[in-house]
C-alpha cells in the first residue's frame, strides 16, 4: 500500500479514536445538601376536594395532586382570567388605573340574583382601579363585567379574548363563556392544574398589580366588604388569590403563600360544605395544609441554567467540528428535603450530528435521579446554528464516519 495512503489511514483512525464516544455522561452533581429528614410523608390525607394540586412556584413543577386535569366548574376563579386579561391592557398601555368607566345596565344587573356584587349604578364612573378592587377583593360579578366592555367593547369579545389568552399560556382544558363566572347557558370549565399555571402566570408577568390579592377588605359607595380568602387573616405568608363558589362548582379556592423566597401555589376545586361559613373554612383548611406540609417536606432546586453551554459534540460536515450544546431551559426539580446530595445529573449525547444543524435542534438528553428514581429530564439541544462545510469538509467527514462505522473503536 502506498505510504502515503497509509500516512493519511492512520491519521483517520487517530480522529476517529478521539472523538468522544456517545452515551451517557456524568455532569456535576449539583449543590449541597442539608441534614436528611429521612421518610417523607403522604399529602395530607383528610383533604375533601375533588380534585386539586400544589405546586412550585419557582419551576411550576407539581409536588402533589389528586385528578389535576378534571374539567370543572371555575365559579368565581374565572376572574383571575379576567384580570389577567385587564392587567395586560394596563401594561401594553392601552387603558389606565385611572380611567373612568360609565357604568352600563347590563354591569349593573350583573349578579343581582343574590350573586356577590361591588354596587356600582347605572351610569356612574366608576376608575378602573376601583372596579379591579371591587372584583379581585369583593367578588364583584357587576365590576367584572363594566371591566370586560371597557377593555374589548362588550362581553362577548372580551370573553374572546380570555379564552385566546388561556390558550397562550397553555390551559388547553379551559373554557370561559363570561368574566364573572355566574352559570349561564354555555357551560365553562377549567381544572386545578390550568388554574394553577394561570395563578403562576399573574403572580411571575404582573408583580406590580398582584398585590390587590392580598387586601382583606375594600369599601365602596359607604359599603364595606371583606375578602372571601380566609389565609389572608391567618397567615401573613399568604397574599391571594381567588375564592369561588356555585351550588354546581362546590367550593374552590386558589391560594399562594411566600416564606424564605420560596411561593407555592394551591388550587382546591369542587369541596362540598352545608353552608357558606363551613365551605370558606373548608376550603381554607385544607389549601393551607398542602401549603405546610410542601413547605415542609420539599425544596426545589435550579441545577442548570437555560442557555449555558453544557458540552460541545462533534458536528461532521459542518463549517465548524464542533457546535455548542445546552438546555432551552433553566433545568428545575423538586425533590424532599435533605437528599440534595443524592442527586445524579448524566447526559447522554445521541448522533452523529450532520450540518447543517439549527438552533434548537435536539442532540442529547440531561436526566437527573434521585436514588434510581428519574426527577427530571430535558433535551440537550445545539445553542448555535452551524451552516454546512465545504467539499473538502463533506470527503473528510464522509471517510471518518466510514472508517468508524467499519471499525467502531
Amino acid at each position: 500500500m502506498n505510504k502515503h495512503l497509509l500516512a493519511l489511514l492512520g491519521s483517520l483512525l487517530l480522529i476517529v479514536a478521539s472523538v468522544p464516544q456517545l452515551g451517557a455522561q456524568p455532569l456535576p452533581t449539583p449543590g449541597p445538601a442539608t441534614a436528611s429528614l429521612g421518610v417523607i410523608p403522604q399529602p395530607p390525607s383528610d383533604i375533601t376536594a375533588k380534585s386539586y394540586i400544589l405546586i412550585d412556584f419557582d419551576s411550576g413543577l407539581p409536588l402533589a395532586s389528586l385528578d389535576p386535569d378534571m374539567e370543572r366548574e371555575p365559579a368565581s376563579l374565572t376572574k383571575l382570567m379576567t384580570a389577567y386579561v385587564v392587567f395586560s391592557e394596563i401594561r401594553a398601555g392601552k387603558i389606565g388605573l385611572e380611567d373612568q368607566v360609565t357604568i352600563s345596565e347590563r354591569a349593573w344587573r350583573t349578579g343581582m340574583d343574590g350573586a356577590s356584587r361591588m354596587f356600582i349604578e347605572v351610569g356612574e364612573r366608576v376608575a378602573v382601579e376601583d372596579l379591579l378592587r371591587g372584583m379581585i377583593v369583593q367578588s364583584g360579578n357587576d365590576a367584572s363585567t363594566a371591566l370586560a366592555e371597557r377593555v374589548a367593547g362588550s362581553e362577548g369579545a372580551f370573553v374572546d379574548l380570555m379564552n385566546a389568552q388561556a390558550r397562550a399560556l397553555g390551559m388547553h382544558r379551559s373554557y370561559f363563556a363570561n368574566p364573572h363566572g355566574l352559570p349561564g347557558h354555555e357551560a365553562q370549565y377549567t381544572t386545578p392544574a390550568d388554574m394553577a399555571r394561570l395563578a403562576r402566570a399573574l403572580i411571575r408577568d404582573f408583580p406590580e398589580l398582584y398585590g390587590y390579592y392580598s387586601e382583606k377588605s375594600f369599601t365602596y359607595n359607604d359599603i364595606n366588604q371583606s375578602n372571601r380568602n380566609l389565609l389572608l387573616w391567618r397567615d401573613e405568608s399568604f397574599d391571594g388569590l381567588k375564592t369561588g363558589w356555585t351550588s354546581a362548582a362546590g367550593y374552590n379556592l386558589v391560594s399562594s403563600a411566600k416564606r424564605n423566597d420560596r411561593r407555592l401555589i394551591a388550587v382546591v376545586m369542587g369541596i362540598d360544605a352545608p353552608n357558606h361559613q363551613r365551605g370558606g373554612i373548608i376550603r381554607a383548611n385544607e389549601s393551607q395544609a398542602l401549603i405546610n406540609w410542601g413547605m415542609r417536606f420539599f425544596e426545589s432546586r435550579k441545577l442548570f441554567e437555560g442557555g449555558t453551554v453544557l458540552n460541545e459534540p462533534r458536528l461532521y460536515k459542518g463549517a465548524s467540528t464542533t457546535v455548542e450544546a445546552g438546555l432551552a431551559e433553566p433545568f428545575w426539580v423538586v425533590l424532599p428535603q435533605g437528599q440534595g446530595e443524592r442527586l445524579q445529573a448524566t447526559m447522554e449525547l445521541h448522533g452523529p450530528h450532520m450540518a447543517p444543524i439549527e438552533a434548537g435542534d435536539t442532540v442529547g438528553e440531561v436526566r437527573v435521579t434521585l436514588g434510581g428514581e428519574t426527577l427530571g429530564r430535558q433535551p440537550l439541544v445545539a445553542l448555535e446554528t452551524v451552516e454546512a462545510g465545504g467539499i473538502f469538509r463533506w470527503l473528510w467527514d464522509s471517510t471518518v464516519l466510514a472508517i468508524r462505522s467499519a471499525w467502531p473503536l
